[in-house]
């Protein structure tokens, strides 16, 4: 099963069998009262890339590129600022790890027709959560905000590209992000799974040299950008 479907049936079975429990006993009643507090998460991603294709000499069709995505991991840490009793700001910087490969089909060799992006990004997300009043120790929340994503692993600077077999991604990307979840208080701590998409602003893509001529990996390509599912384990 795609993960992508198989995050989306976990999630939703999880959250309905947590409406469906009779428990009576309020645990961490003061919790959503604190100024700050602090916590951390951990999780999986699906990435892949949303592609425009402009027209080119190499009249490429949108389906002759196509992105591979694999299943990543991410590691953070949150600091929840409260600014009301239903809305909070929350800064989550952490760690992503990521591999796409993206296959050019127009292309007949195999050194020139597939290309590895791998990307660990410093993620730092400043997100407003959005949430419902608290009923029998769980409460759904709304996230939505925006984060600047520093690709640790970019070859921008690399002077070799794809002519050379370098595909080369940019170091500074900005994102937006949507997502909903759910936070359930338990006796010690509060543990929150959520789901969030995450959106690039910005075109990654770190075009081939001009001198180099004419590029029939990059040329054909308007926008690429990061377009990902991630799924959240928060422990707070």
């Amino acid at each position: 099963m795609n993960l992508k479907y198989f995050i989306l049936f976990g999630f939703f079975a999880f959250s309905c069998s947590l409406f469906s429990q009779n428990e009576r006993v309020e645990n961490l009643p003061t919790f959503d009262k604190k100024k700050i507090h602090f916590g951390f998460y951990l999780g999986l991603n699906q990435n892949d890339f949303k592609l425009n294709i402009k027209k080119n000499t190499f009249d490429v069709a949108p389906g002759n590129i196509l992105v591979e995505p694999t299943t990543g991991f991410n590691v953070g840490m949150i600091v929840d600022l409260r600014l009301h009793k239903n809305l909070n700001l929350r800064f989550e910087p952490g760690l992503i790890s990521n591999t796409k490969k993206i296959i050019f089909h127009y292309l007949d060799e195999p050194k020139d027709s597939i290309r590895d992006a791998s990307s660990t990004f410093l993620h730092l997300p400043l997100v407003f959560k959005m949430s419902t009043d608290k009923y029998r120790n769980i409460r759904p929340y709304l996230l939505a905000g925006v984060s600047y994503d520093l690709n640790l692993s970019s070859n921008e600077r690399n002077q070799d590209d794809n002519f050379a077999g370098e595909f080369r991604m940019k170091t500074h990307n900005f994102m937006y992000e949507l997502g909903i979840g759910i936070d359930i208080y338990l006796h010690y701590f509060k543990f929150s799974p959520s789901i969030r998409g995450v959106f690039a602003i910005n075109n990654e893509l770190k075009y081939d040299n001009v001198a180099n001529g004419a590029s029939q990996w990059t040329d054909p390509i308007n926008f690429l950008g990061t377009r990902g599912l991630f799924l959240n384990f928060a422990f707070e």
